[in-house]
């Protein structure tokens, strides 16, 4: 029984993760043909597609969180790059690590 709530747990994790990734190419698409145009938007999703490099998308969804969304740049670096939802807390503790050695 145990197992089955935790593979349903896992499946739903990654849809809602898959949903997340989806709608953060297309506001990282919009975010890119706001600002710069049509052209560098599409350029911007075949290379996050084909290239695996997502760094254009990430500033696309940036862009898209605070001009388009008008959300504040915390949380749209936030929703840009959520891994520094973590990476400050660890940074955090490294730091107070190093002052206590």
């Amino acid at each position: 029984m145990g197992e089955k709530r935790y593979t349903t747990l896992s499946c739903g994790v990654a849809i809602l993760l898959l949903g997340f990734g989806v709608v953060q190419l297309g506001a990282g698409w919009a975010g890119i043909e706001d600002s710069f145009g049509w052209g560098w938007g599409l350029a911007a999703i075949v290379a996050a597609l084909m290239f695996r490099f997502t760094i254009p998308i990430m500033v696309g969804a940036f862009l898209c969180a605070q001009n388009i969304w008008g959300w504040h740049w915390a949380f749209s670096a936030l929703f840009a790059a959520p891994g520094l939802l973590f990476m400050v807390p660890a940074l955090f503790a490294s730091l107070v690590a190093s002052v206590k050695r």
